[in-house]
This record gives structure tokens, sequence and C-alpha cells, in this order.
């Protein structure tokens, strides 16, 4: 009946069919007979990683620009080592398929003691604990296997979050029909009379509106939307902006596009079109503190349409069921039918002390020991991040460490079509080492820019190994200030708790990747000049380019984080 195809079979046909071309993982002995199914499949091609939780950071990149992703791990101890990996997906709203390979059925029933459980009979305890970061769990046999399959893949791509399915290991090779058809995945709910609402109260809010501004943000580039949005702001020339979360939503270049809004840390154009618009769009927007200066944001609801992923609100009014796609064309029709374009901030009044000094925090004390080092024949923050800004093509993916690298980078202005990928809510540094290999892997075609600060590399740089593997050839820029300055920033400058080993970047690099990946080295302006123009052409081959700052040195933004993380901390503001 199943003519040889087999449980393992289907699964690689669905993702396949989905689109994912790629599985990451670690071999195991539960998972081997599934991974011979693997490397045998035309269609995707297996990376094994150095361990569990890059190959869960690279599926999450690979899914970040590809669409979804996959991660193979064994039942208990790499299931675990992956689970970190796969809660920033489901935090940060990434579809990965998380299969686990776990013993075979006939141990589980007796409850035998085998290794990699905890040797109480008890097989679920894992699965418990990855219910809590996926959204659609199965524990495979081989009557339900195909159907439950069906179900979490379906479930994972509809709400954007990872699944989980556990495939013991006789149930991998278990006989199975081929899959009648393609996958469907149901559409989210909708309703002809709440959109029929959602448009009315919308119109009477804009037809009243004499400025208008949307803000977008990274939801709206998870469900899909992003055409949408872009077709919104195009109907009337509305001045719009992100969310550092959703940044490359947008060209950039674009003279409607205004800016990155960081609530009171946002440069004064870019807040007073957010803030003190008569009305404002927000298409998939999740406030955080780490994009909001510590929620400092100041947004009137009454003056707000917000656009979630299954609802949406005007002012104090809620819409559900309505997708966002849906809400964001009745908008753009009612913006066509208005007939009119709304004024757009000067941006010319943007100075170098508007973005220096945040709007509404230029008051707070600066960290005593954090040297502006203006002057200095050493390269800094000042120098670097517009000279990385102009080193950037169009259709590039720029990844960036949650610290140094993410506050200085979320300010480029981006060329058009570039991918801007960072984990600014769950923030587990190192993951954009791994995560960049399986964004190289999806979109081979574009150049990869990986931004990472010294002590976040420390955590997954085994990954250089792979890269260099599979032939990825990403441009890497080391942030070298010896040691945690993001935490220096909040508390504790120069405790030695931020200290780390330093490295040497040139043996490492060599070491990892048996000689394949050129180095370079910055302590000045000119050397990381020359570093980037050697590099901006990648041959095959990554490059790793260790840009040495003073320790102190700090961009602004994350100067500003620190003052409102060490105050937020302060057990006596707790109490």
């Amino acid at each position: 009946m199943s003519d040889g195809f087999t449980v393992g079979d289907y699964l690689l046909a669905r993702l396949a069919g989905i689109g994912i071309g790629h599985m990451f993982g670690v071999p195991g002995d539960y998972n081997l007979a599934f991974l011979d199914h693997v490397v045998d499949n035309p269609e995707i091609a297996w990376v094994g990683c150095a361990n569990e939780l890059n190959a869960a950071y690279a599926a999450d990149g690979y899914a970040r620009v590809g669409g979804a992703g996959a991660l193979l791990t064994t039942y208990g101890v790499g299931e675990l080592s992956a689970m970190n990996g796969v809660a920033g997906s489901y935090a940060e709203y990434v579809p990965v398929i998380h299969v686990v390979g776990s013993p075979a059925t006939a141990a589980q029933r007796s409850g035998a003691s085998v290794h990699h459980t905890l040797g109480d009979g008890d097989y679920q305890h894992f699965a418990r604990a990855q219910a809590e970061v996926t959204v659609a769990q199965a524990w495979l046999s081989a009557d339900d296997a195909a159907a439950e399959i069906d179900r979490v893949i379906a479930t994972s791509l509809r709400e954007r979050r990872p699944g989980y399915l556990v495939m013991p290991a006789d149930v991998a090779v278990a006989a199975v029909a081929r899959p009648a058809g393609p996958l469907v995945v149901p559409p989210p709910d909708a309703s002809p009379a709440v959109l029929a609402d959602f448009t009315a109260a919308a119109r009477a809010l804009l037809s009243r509106a004499e400025s208008l501004t949307v803000l977008a943000d990274y939801l709206a580039d998870r469900f899909g939307v992003r055409d949408e949005v872009v077709s919104l702001v195009a109907a009337g020339q509305i001045p719009h902006a992100t969310l550092s979360m959703g940044k490359g939503l947008f060209d950039e270049g674009d003279p409607d596009f205004v800016g990155i809004y960081a609530g009171a840390a946002s440069a004064k154009p870019v807040l007073a079109a957010v803030e003190e618009a008569d009305a404002l769009i927000c298409a998939g927007v999740r406030f955080t503190d780490i994009t909001t200066a510590g929620f400092s944001q100041q947004i009137d609801q009454e003056r707000t349409i917000d656009l979630q992923p299954f609802a949406a609100r005007v002012g104090g009014r809620t819409f559900d069921p309505l997708p966002m796609g849906d809400a964001l064309a009745a908008l753009a029709d009612i913006v066509a039918g208005l007939g009119r374009s709304w004024p757009r901030p000067a941006l010319s009044l943007v100075t170098d002390e508007d973005r220096a000094e945040p709007a509404r925090l230029a008051d707070s004390p600066r960290l005593a020991d954090s040297p502006r080092l203006a002057d200095s024949p050493r390269l800094t923050h000042a120098q670097l991040w517009p000279t990385l800004e102009g080193f950037l093509r169009p259709g590039d993916i720029v990844l960036t460490d949650l610290g140094t690298a993410f506050c200085g980078a979320q300010f480029m202005r981006l060329p058009a079509d570039v991918t801007f990928i960072a984990q600014p809510l769950w923030g587990s540094i190192g993951y954009t080492l791994p995560a960049a290999l399986g964004a190289q892997l999806t979109a081979p075609g574009r150049r990869v820019i990986l931004l990472i600060g010294d002590g976040a590399i420390q955590l997954t740089a085994q990954e250089l190994g792979t890269l260099a593997r599979e032939g990825c050839d990403p441009i890497i820029v080391v942030l070298d200030n010896d040691g945690y300055t993001i935490e220096r920033a909040i508390h504790g400058a120069e405790s030695a708790y931020h200290d780390i080993t330093r490295w040497n970047w040139a043996l490492l690099a060599a070491a990892l990747s048996g000689g394949s990946v050129r180095t370079a080295g910055a302590g000045t302006m000119e050397q990381l000049t020359a570093a980037l123009a050697a590099a901006a052409d990648p041959a095959g081959r990554p490059t790793l380019i260790e840009a040495r700052l003073p320790r102190m040195d700090m961009p602004e933004y994350l100067l500003t984080l620190g003052r409102w993380a060490a105050a937020a901390n302060d057990p006596a503001q707790a109490a």
C-alpha cells in the first residue's frame, strides 16, 4: 500500500511542500533511522550543527527569511538543549517545526529506564515542558502520524509559532500512504459583519484626521502582510515608521519614511510623527522594553487604529475576528477614497543633536565613565555605524545580536529590500551567528552581514566551522570591546563579572574552519574601511573582521537603555 513510503518520508514531503529545503540538527541514536531518509531525500538537505541550541537558532534564521524552518534533535538531552532556541522562536512568532526522535514505542510502554530519560518510566516530562513554547504538539503513532503531522505543521504556519513532533524510532520507519494533496492551512477566522463595522469606525476616525502616520512592526512581516502595509502608505503618501523589530519592512530611502520609533529615545521628528499625529495606524505592533527605551512610548489609544494578526481596535472598540490583511486592505480603500495625502515631517530637521539626545530623556545623566572619544585615533561607535550604513547594499540580509550591535545598528538607514534580523524580545545572546547560517542557506544569492559582540559570539562560535563547511560566505563584524558592554551600561561598569577571556580571532577562526575563514583586524577607521572593501564581494568563504572598540564607548541608545534598566532593576525603586 505504501510502496516503501514511511512516516519519516511523509514528514519530509510535508516540509518540502511548505518550502523547507534544509533541516538543522544533531544526530542521536533515536533519530538515526529517520536521518537515513533525510539524507536520501532529494528535496531536503541535512545540515549538522555543532550543538542543538545552535541548530535551533539556525532553523529560526532560516524561517525568518524563508517562511518556515525545520529542526531535528534526539529525545531528552537534545531537545532540552534546543529548547532555548525554540522558545525564542515562540516569543518572536517564527514557525519552526521541531522533530524529536524518541525511544521506540515498546520501550515507552514498558517504562524502561533507557538512556536520555530520567529513569522513572515517565516519557512525557519533556513534552510537558515543550508545550509551553510550542503552539501545537503531537506524539506520533503508526495509526495517526499523517493526520497529526498535518495538524501540527498547519497550526504552526497559521499561528506563526513553533510546532513539536515526537517520532519514536519505530514509527519513523512505519509504512504510510503518500499525501493525497498539498497541505491545507486553515485561513484565519473572518466575519464580513466585523469587517464592515471596523471599516465604518476607521473611516470616521480617518475622515477627521488632519495628520496621519503608519507605525509598523515585526508581526506585519511574520504574518505575511508586508505588501498590504506598503500599499496602505502608498495610497495616501502617508508618513510611516517602524519599531526596530520591524526594521526592513519599508524602503528606508522613501521620502515618506520618517525613521525608527523607539519611544522617548526617537529622533524628534519621528517622535512628533508618531505621538502627535491626529490618527495613528499601528500594523503588527508590539511594544517591548528594549524597542521603546523602557516603555517610554506615549500613544493615545483614542486616536489609534491598532491591527493585530487576528483582531483590530479603533479607539477603545475591539473588532474580532478580523485578519490583519483584511483590515489593511480596508484601510487602503478608505485612504484612497478620501483622495488626499498627509503632511510629512521635515527630515532636514533631524540634526546630530536630535540623534544624540533623546527627546524626553535628554536630561538623564550619562554614565560618568563613558567618554564619547570623538577625537580619538581609535575606532569608535561614532565612526563605526555611519561606515557600516554606507557599506550596505539593496537586498542584503543584516543580522545584529542583542547588545552593542543591535543598539547601534537599529538607527542605520537601510537600502531597499534589506532583511533585518534581530532578537530584542527573547534576547538570547549569540543567536545571530547560527541564524546567519540558516538565513544564508535559504537565500544563497543574497549577501549576509552579521554584526555581533565579542561576548555574544563566544556562546556560538562553533558554527563558524559549519558556515565554512556549507559554503556560506557571510561578512562577520565582531565588535570587540572587551566584555559584556550592555551589562556594563546597566550596573557595575568595571565589575569582573562583565569581563570575558580575550580570544585571538584569527587563530580561532582558522581552528574552527580548517583555515577557510578570512580574517582582518580593524582598530582604526582606515583599517575598518580597508577590511570592508576587501570583504565587500564574498567568494564562497566567511570573512571575520575584528572591530576593536574602546571598552566604555557605546552607542547612545545603549546608554539610554542602561539608564532605564538600572532604574527598573533598582531594589529601592521596586520597593
